[in-house]
């Protein structure tokens, strides 16, 4: 599974619309859209944002490791 799939299921799994994740990371809808499509390369700072939103771990979150706990845990 990549980052792709991995953050529009993680949305999904959260009854989250795309606006709302877009809200949370003061970006329009759009601009989430191209990132979950994988059409536009989504920044540190977001994908760290959601990690945190989502409580998962970066590396599951970008389709790295099929583990969801955070680092540590």
């Amino acid at each position: 599974m990549n980052n792709v799939t991995r953050m529009e299921d993680l949305r999904i799994d959260a009854d989250k619309t795309q606006l709302e994740i877009a809200q949370i990371l003061h970006c329009q809808r759009e601009v989430y859209r191209r990132y979950e499509k994988g059409q536009r390369e989504i920044p540190v700072w977001a994908a760290i944002k959601l990690a945190r939103y989502y409580d998962v771990s970066l590396d599951y979150l970008l389709g790295i490791s099929d583990n969801r706990r955070k680092f540590g845990q």
